[in-house]
């Protein structure tokens, strides 16, 4: 018996449309730019899209170019190409630009926009999946919108195919009056897209070369074009206002907190969480209001978090206790810390288990060794610290001498005393004293005691002296 050979699935490439402006959002900011839930509105189709395995993701850029491609960058792919769309002359053009860098391409071309954050690779995934059931040459979702307006018609014949999407700028009142609408995605196979885009013509009041317009010519062509209804109209919803960004906003809010407290965390105010898409919080953690958690913060089991802290790629272990006010950046903390009040910790800094970063007091890039503590008005920066030290008051490590920086460390149970300044480079040993309101130039030895104060002098009189020689000049009494 022969056995056929299975046949390979056809390639997938991508084309994302991130070249508007956005001029509803009233900005200068390329409308993709602008964040939802702490990501730019780009980076949610590119999510989506990554499972699919495309051959290539080709995003077509114009306003703000350059910061739309960094963007769609940190997202990570090696199937990505940039295309720059010079001039903005409609959807249809955006497309022609992008298949003139795919050149040679044999396979099946998806389409979307760049502005669709709650798209969801299932519903892509369906879109191609019904394009190849059916051996069709093009495939769009569709959806039902009880209130339509703005956005193009799908107009069947009477046996329920698809002939055709007119915008509603260029609808007649029967054609506006249909209520499934176009959202803007499809699934169409190559070599019946490249010569339907050399055909189009800027027949509209628009003047531009609409990609829709292909549809009703591949109709007319006798090409099979089929359809995907989709049920949840915010799914495929784009975003061309703030007040729109702000709704969904706020359900992505909403359902984010619904699916952490399912899973055993408390929110004591829900409305003021704000919670970006990769953040992870774990079982019986407390958070208290206005947390802002972005980027890919990790949260423990069992933390608490007062309130009005931010966090941004942050790491914290078990049992942490993030006081009132505090900020982190790209910090990693150990279990049963405590951070604050009004704490700031800065990318590159490592923390130890118990360690205490208390009022005031800023971190950057510094390695604090378990159990250390700095409760107060201090500055530690390029330094690594071992374990079980305190650091007094209104202690700094003086890491930048104009030129470069340079690091200071200081070893396992020092004592560093109130208002001391390490200059580094320069390294304190184990078991060390500082005394307060010492300048710390050069290596202190293990077990040593560090001083560098001026003796104490008295000058007899002289405030009796001062007050007379400021009255001889006329001066004012008393306070001010």
């Amino acid at each position: 018996m022969i056995v056929a050979a299975p046949v390979s699935p056809r390639p997938i490439a991508v084309v994302v449309l991130a070249a508007g402006l956005g001029t509803r959002m009233r900005s200068e900011r390329a409308k993709v730019l602008h964040e939802l839930a702490g990501r730019p509105l780009v980076h949610y189709p590119l999510l989506a899209l990554r499972p699919l395995h495309p051959e290539r993701v080709v995003l077509v850029v114009g306003h703000q170019a350059d910061l739309v491609q960094a963007a769609a960058e940190q997202v990570p792919t090696d199937r990505r190409e940039i295309v720059l769309q010079a001039e903005q002359r409609g959807t249809g053009h955006a497309v022609r630009c992008a298949m003139a860098a795919r050149a040679g391409f044999d396979g099946d071309v998806i389409v979307l926009y760049g502005d669709v954050p709650l798209i969801r690779t299932e519903t892509l995934q369906a879109l191609v999946a019904a394009h190849r059931e059916h051996d069709a040459a093009l495939t769009l979702l569709t959806l039902h919108f009880q209130d339509p307006t703005g956005y193009g018609r799908i107009v069947r014949d009477a046996e329920g195919r698809v002939q055709r999407i007119v915008e509603q700028r260029d609808a007649t009142p029967a054609e506006r009056a249909i209520t499934e609408i176009n959202p803007g995605f499809y699934c169409i196979r190559s070599d019946v897209l490249g010569p339907l885009l050399e055909r189009l013509q800027p027949n509209n009041a628009q003047g531009e070369l609409y990609l829709t317009d292909v549809v009703g010519m591949a109709a007319a062509a006798g090409r099979r074009v089929a359809s995907v209804a989709v049920a949840d109209p915010d799914e495929v919803a784009g975003i061309n206002t703030r007040a729109e960004l702000a709704c969904l906003e706020a359900r992505m809010r909403d359902d984010l907190t619904q699916r952490f407290m399912a899973a055993g965390v408390t929110f004591e105010d829900p409305a003021t969480a704000y919670l970006g898409t990769e953040v992870e919080i774990g079982p019986d953690t407390v958070i208290g209001p206005n947390v802002v958690l972005r980027g890919r913060t990790r949260i423990g089991a069992g933390c608490r978090l007062d309130g009005t802290n931010f966090l941004t790629d942050t790491a914290l272990g078990d049992r942490v206790h993030v006081l009132f006010g505090t900020v982190s950046d790209g910090a990693v903390v150990g279990a049963d810390a405590v951070l604050g009040p009004y704490a700031r910790l800065r990318p590159g800094t490592r923390l130890g288990e118990r360690v205490h970063i208390g009022n005031f007091v800023e971190t950057k890039k510094a390695v604090l060794g378990a159990g250390t503590k700095a409760n107060h008005l201090t500055y530690l920066g390029d330094c690594v610290i071992g374990p079980d030290t305190n650091v007094g008051a209104g202690t700094i490590t003086c890491n930048y001498d104009g030129f470069k920086k340079s690091e200071t460390r200081i070893g396992a149970r020092v004592q560093i005393g109130s208002d001391t300044q390490l200059v580094a480079p320069v390294t304190v040993g184990d078991d060390a004293y500082v005394a307060a309101g010492t300048t710390v130039t050069k290596d202190v030895p293990p077990g040593a005691l560090a001083v560098s104060r001026v003796p104490v002098r008295f000058i007899e009189g002289w405030t009796e002296r001062k007050r007379a020689h400021e009255g001889q000049r006329g001066g004012k009494k008393g306070g001010g």
